[in-house]
């Protein structure tokens, strides 16, 4: 089974910027609701879609004051509950962020192991991928950034009693 998830945020002054349940040092963050990581909601919308069991917004309201600020790992934790809950693992997951700045390469490794920990999977298991938006559009004159991602999950299967 898979599935895919998108996000985007604009950029705003005096709000801390985390990508991948990372903060980097930026001179601006994302708006949104909880902390804005939009890599972390085009995972979890990912995943969930891959387990047919809705989108974020179903899950986390932007309207419940439960999630204002809320780093958005533990979205990502609750997300991985739900799979279990489900008899479903997270197999693979391949993503892309797209932004004119902050360079994303120097931060993937500390990306991949804060979602790898968080949904118990290998780091090998997670592909995340940096691109700029060539100066088009919002994204492209550094007001927004966005993230594609696209996950396999499967079923966990029990070991057969001897």
């Amino acid at each position: 089974m898979v599935g895919i998830g998108y996000d985007i945020h604009l950029l705003v002054p005096e709000r801390q910027l985390f990508l991948g349940g990372v903060q980097i040092d930026f001179p601006m963050g994302l708006a949104g609701h909880s902390d804005g990581d939009v890599l972390i909601h085009a995972i979890c919308d990912a995943l969930l879609g891959a387990a047919n069991l809705g989108d974020i917004g179903r899950h986390f309201s932007p309207d419940d004051d439960r999630y204002k600020d809320i780093s958005s790992l533990k979205l990502l934790n609750s997300v991985s509950k739900f799979l279990k809950n489900s008899g479903l693992m997270v197999k693979y997951i391949d993503t892309v962020i797209i932004a004119e700045a902050p360079r994303i390469l120097p931060h993937v490794d500390k990306m991949k192991t804060a979602i790898a920990n968080t949904l118990a999977i290998s780091s090998d298991a997670i592909s995340i991928k940096g691109k700029t938006n060539e100066g088009i559009g919002e994204i492209g004159e550094g007001k927004a950034i966005a993230a594609w991602a696209i996950c396999q999950i499967g079923r966990i299967y029990a070991t057969p009693e001897r």
